[in-house]
């Protein structure tokens, strides 16, 4: 008999040795690289997992709405296209050499694109940016900005991509506050042991 010990309780909920596990394999998988079964990238996922239980928390509590099957299968096939050819067979057999099956990694990305659309819903509303501060921007950053687009890199042409910029720096900043705040108001206790 396995006993799956536990790595960190979240409030009343526990994350256990083999969520962290496949967690960082899932993770590797999507970054394309090997897995790092280190004490410090096991710590890693272990707070990505507790964020994960907080989001599901609020997700529960609140009128979110949640990603679709299709559109969990619609990044899964443009995975499979731009890593593996659009082969189902090399896909399955890269999945396999991280112990991962297609179901797992769908069931990811599901997951991943739920979380995306709930900081958007969540947080979006907090996010106004100014025509001042789109401004600023433009000023700041004028001599890379036209760099990067020689042809038109008037303010008029980069003001929308500029907005949506600081935009999603509102976010993510309001979100990172958000995790931060809502970690301090939850017990969580780390099993030392589970991180060696």
């Amino acid at each position: 008999m396995v006993v799956d010990r536990i790595a960190v309780i979240v409030g009343k909920n526990a994350i256990k040795l083999s969520d962290v596990d496949r967690d960082l394999r899932l993770t590797a998988f999507l970054n394309d690289t090997k897995a790092d079964d280190s004490p410090k990238a096991r710590r890693e996922s272990a707070d990505r997992l507790v964020d994960q239980q907080i989001i599901r928390a609020e997700l529960a509590s609140g009128a979110y709405s949640r990603a679709t099957d299709a559109q969990a299968d619609a990044l899964l096939a443009r995975i499979r296209r731009d890593r593996f050819g659009d082969s189902t067979a090399k896909l399955r057999a890269v999945l396999a050499t991280y112990g991962l099956t297609e179901d797992e990694l769908r069931n990811q990305l599901l997951w991943q694109l739920t979380v995306l659309q709930f900081i958007q819903q969540r947080f979006q509303p907090e996010a106004s940016v100014s025509d001042e501060d789109v401004r600023a921007y433009y000023n700041q950053h004028a001599t890379q900005l036209r760099r990067e687009h020689p042809r038109n890199s008037s303010f008029e042409a980069l003001q929308g991509d500029i907005r949506r910029i600081l935009e999603g720096e509102a976010i993510n900043k309001a979100f990172e506050n958000w995790i931060a705040g809502s970690r301090q108001q939850i017990r969580i206790v780390y099993r030392e042991g589970a991180f060696q």
